[in-house]
């Protein structure tokens, strides 16, 4: 008897470590980390189950490199983020039995931002609607354009203007920063083009002339290819194109081809001009010569809005936000160094058709992918920062997130009741700011892909909005305000932050309005930490 439950407990005994074996090679898999420029990670393959979490593989990550510090790491695999666990990956794009999963890892930005708090006045002085506005590429001076035919430049710390810029004769109806933020170009309704100072408000050198209708887009020559930023590219409702030399204030070239007006223009970071128009047509140009290289072609309607994945570095130049530059670097090297950790340029256009689509222009005239799923015309489109997420905005309500190396679709982000015009990211690329014909300034986590955030008192619709590259503030234009405002947002704990920082969105008034961060009583001890910002005109 003693004999026969012996051999029935042995039983049992095997048949269970048979049974946790099993388990055991259904819930572990081997992999390995790979950096997203391809790197393979220190470590060789490491036996992990598959319900890890990202907490845990941050910690592995971390360790694996010897970080001293903890860095914030973004897991993919199959260009797929794991937000909560492996396991859920594996089940969704894997099968358990695949010998090797491969998890990418791409550093996050260390600061963090959190929504905009509260508005505390305004920034006064237009006295016609406030139509353009962009922060200088350091982010510590705000430009304006407005229907009186002046360009302002704004303390954004004391909210009073700097200067105020007379010479147009007409509306300014848009503005550029040269990427070292030494000259600011304004470009008006009768198609003149005025380089300003912003240290001294004088207008530099003689107005540009050559277009015959009013200019739509200003872009220039990035700073890693010409640190003097003497070249800046304009578009027009004349359907050309003209390359400018901004010190002899001479057209270099004119760019002929498009049919229709061009909408938006481009100047990639390999010397390539894209520029978008009523033709339904993308052209590729060789800025060197003015050559056409390509047309990309697909477009049932007008293209309305280009991005391309190196915007923001492209924006922000010699300039640094949260990442060490070497000390033997010269500006220019920083500049490149930055363009190129991006990797290959990838262009995303907008269209009348309620389409997107993406695009390797700089090698094929076919595109990567279309992006389907708005249900009206496409107003903006905007890469993260970090170049991993798209977003769109339509005039059907919506905000739409893609994958940008595959143009597959993650999500909609909904709460506006109107039509929404523009959208811009945090530094950081975890928050998207909206502006809406309904009046309201929405701010969305991605982390969540919820609202968290809801800034409703403009007096008009917002028909633009621009998050500061240093990622401190935002600021918008809406249809008939005259004023704009700035706008803070709360941060956490430890975040490399400055006090000082504010948004801006626009009222109805001559003026710009005021907002302003609650800051935590630690961040305000950390007078060396660098903020973030955000300022919108509505």
């Amino acid at each position: 008897m003693n004999k026969r439950k012996f051999e029935e407990e042995n039983e049992n005994k095997q048949n269970n470590g048979n049974s946790s074996t099993e388990t055991i090679k259904v819930k572990r898999i081997l992999s390995r980390f790979k950096s997203d420029k391809g790197e393979i990670l220190p470590g060789g393959l490491l036996d992990l189950p598959i319900n890890i979490t990202v907490d845990k593989l941050q910690t592995i990550c971390n360790t694996l490199l010897q970080n001293e510090e903890p860095i914030p790491f973004a897991f993919y695999v199959n260009n797929i983020e794991i937000t909560d666990s492996l396991e859920n990956n594996i089940k969704e794009n894997f099968s358990v039995s695949e010998d090797i999963i491969e998890v990418i890892y791409q550093p996050q930005a260390i600061f963090k931002v959190k929504a905009i708090t509260r508005c505390t006045g305004s920034l006064e002085g237009h006295k016609e609607a406030v139509i353009s506005v962009a922060f200088s590429p350091n982010g510590t001076c705000l430009a304006s354009g407005s229907g009186d035919t002046t360009v302002r430049f704004w303390d954004i710390y004391t909210q009073t203007p700097y200067y105020t810029c007379e010479g147009h004769k007409h509306w300014v109806l848009c503005i550029s920063w040269s990427p070292c933020g030494t000259k600011l170009a304004s470009a008006c309704k009768n198609g003149t083009i005025l380089l300003w100072n912003p240290k001294t408000g004088k207008q530099i050198g003689k107005a540009m002339l050559g277009h015959k209708m009013w200019i739509t887009s200003l872009c220039w020559e990035p700073y890693h290819k010409n640190s003097e930023c003497q070249y800046l590219v304009s578009a027009s409702k004349d359907c050309d194109l003209r390359i400018w030399d901004t010190i002899r204030s001479q057209t270099v070239r004119i760019l002929s081809g498009h049919t229709k007006s061009v909408t938006c223009v481009k100047w990639g970071g390999n010397g390539l001009i894209y520029s978008a128009s009523q033709d339904r047509t993308i052209k590729v140009w060789r800025a060197e010569d003015g050559i056409l290289c390509r047309t990309l072609e697909g477009h049932a309607h007008w293209v309305n809005t280009l991005a391309l994945n190196v915007d923001y570095v492209l924006r922000t130049g010699p300039f640094h936000f949260g990442t060490e530059q070497n000390k033997t670097e010269t500006r220019v090297e920083y500049a490149k160094k930055c363009y190129e950790s991006v990797g290959e340029e990838i262009l995303v256009s907008g269209s009348d058709d309620f389409t997107l689509y993406l695009w390797r222009p700089e090698k094929e005239k076919k595109f990567i992918a279309r992006l389907t799923g708005h249900q009206q015309l496409i107003n903006d489109v905007k890469f993260s920062p970090n170049g991993r997420i798209i977003a769109s905005a339509s005039f059907d309500k919506s905000i739409k997130l893609w994958e940008s190396n595959t143009g597959k679709y993650i999500t909609s982000l909904r709460g506006h009741v109107q039509a929404v015009y523009s959208i811009s990211w945090s530094a950081d690329s975890r928050l998207l700011v909206s502006g809406s014909a309904d009046s309201t300034l929405k701010v969305w986590s991605l982390k969540t892909k919820k609202l968290c955030q809801d800034l409703p008192g403009h007096a008009d619709e917002i028909y633009a909005v621009d998050w500061s590259p240093d990622g401190c503030r935002v600021v918008s234009e809406g249809a008939r305000d005259t004023r704009s405002s700035i706008t803070g947002a709360d941060l956490a704990e430890n975040n490399r932050i400055q006090p000082q920082d504010l948004t801006l969105i626009k009222h109805q008034k001559p003026a710009i309005r005021a907002w302003i961060l609650d800051w935590p009583p630690e961040v305000e001890q950390q007078s060396d930490h660098f903020c973030h910002r955000c300022v919108t005109n509505g």
